[in-house]
């Protein structure tokens, strides 16, 4: 509407400078002939979009504007020029005017149509932009949560193997032990195969699988795995991804009590910090028996699950420090995760 407005202005003050006509003259002529093409420019909008816009090849779409362009620019000429003989029917000196602009208002009417459907097909041009950002988005989405759930699925083949063997073990000198092992076990894997829309959980759901985990894994090490946590009250319920913890655990595990005869500590602990809630977990280790075990998908897991959800690769730092490894996982707080 601005732009008509300033189309409209230019239009009459040329008319009045110009050619002499009187002030009123040139309001009416300039109104008649951009009011009508304005209108017939929006209604463009619906000729682009619905009939023009498919078109085939580039010659098609050439032929089919021209076509269009012939027929808008006749159409409006006749109709302006018709309402406004019409009007000033016993005025001759602006009937011979408007005979003789007739040639420099059809080339009008081009720069029109070319300037309308150029704005148009920007729009259009948008508009698909927007849908196929839309749709890639989606597809980054989809492949992102099948990413999470994939990572987030690999159970180690050794735990469940190691667990099934001794809970064989146990149903012939334990029987009630081994099914308390079955249930443990079950709701661990029902746990660990369940999907949230958010991939998130409490920080409390998960030590309650951790749990399930560590009371499954004591059945195998016995007395040689001692796990010991802190966790404050203020840090209970934050959200943090599915899984994320055990494998830290699998790994402390797996590279300290596995290949040790003497009891080693598994500790872990939770602090919150200013925009970060840090979950430390450290356990004995012998750097040499280390080498010995191969890598599994552990702590790589996390840190690819960590980079997918976060868009970050410094939340999780591993440190081995002596006869100590300490694995430090930082999880950035948010509005959903600030403690009341």
């Amino acid at each position: 509407m601005v732009v008509w407005v300033v189309i409209f202005a230019i239009h009459t003050l040329i008319i009045f400078y110009f050619y002499g006509l009187t002030v009123l003259v040139s309001v009416v002529d300039s109104a008649i002939f951009n009011l009508l093409f304005a209108i017939i420019g929006f209604n463009l909008w619906y000729v682009i979009r619905f009939n023009l816009r498919e078109t085939a090849t580039a010659f098609d779409t050439i032929i089919n504007h021209l076509l269009v362009a012939v027929i808008i620019i006749t159409g409006w000429i006749s109709l302006s020029y018709f309402t406004l003989i019409y009007i000033y029917a016993d005025d001759q000196a602006y009937k011979q005017f408007l005979n003789e602009s007739l040639p420099w208002r059809a080339v009008t009417g081009i720069f029109f149509y070319l300037v309308f459907i150029l704005f148009y097909y920007m729009i259009l041009y948008y508009e698909d932009l927007q849908d196929k950002l839309k749709v890639e988005g989606e597809l980054q989405t989809l492949v992102k949560e099948a990413e999470l759930n994939a990572l987030k699925s690999q159970i180690n083949p050794h735990f469940l193997f190691n667990s099934l063997n001794s809970i064989s073990s146990l149903t012939i000198t334990n029987p009630d032990k081994a099914q308390d092992m079955v249930i443990k076990l079950s709701d661990f894997l029902r746990y660990s195969l369940s999907h949230d829309k958010n991939e998130k959980a409490t920080l409390k759901q998960e030590f309650e699988n951790l749990r399930r985990y560590l009371d499954i894994e004591k059945v195998r090490f016995g007395k040689r795995l001692n796990f010991v946590a802190d966790i404050p009250e203020n840090c209970i319920k934050f959200e943090i991804p599915n899984m994320i913890l055990q494998p830290i655990i699998e790994n402390s595990i797996k590279h300290g009590v596995y290949n040790s005869t003497e009891e080693v500590l598994v500790e872990l602990t939770c602090r919150v910090e200013k925009d970060y809630v840090v979950i430390e977990i450290m356990n004995d280790y012998d750097p040499d028996a280390i080498k010995k075990v191969g890598q599994g998908i552990g702590l790589q897991n996390i840190r690819k699950r960590l980079q997918l959800i976060y868009q970050r690769q410094d939340l999780l730092e591993t440190i081995a420090d002596k006869m100590v490894f300490r694995a430090i996982l930082r999880l950035p707080k948010n509005e959903n995760n600030e403690q009341t």
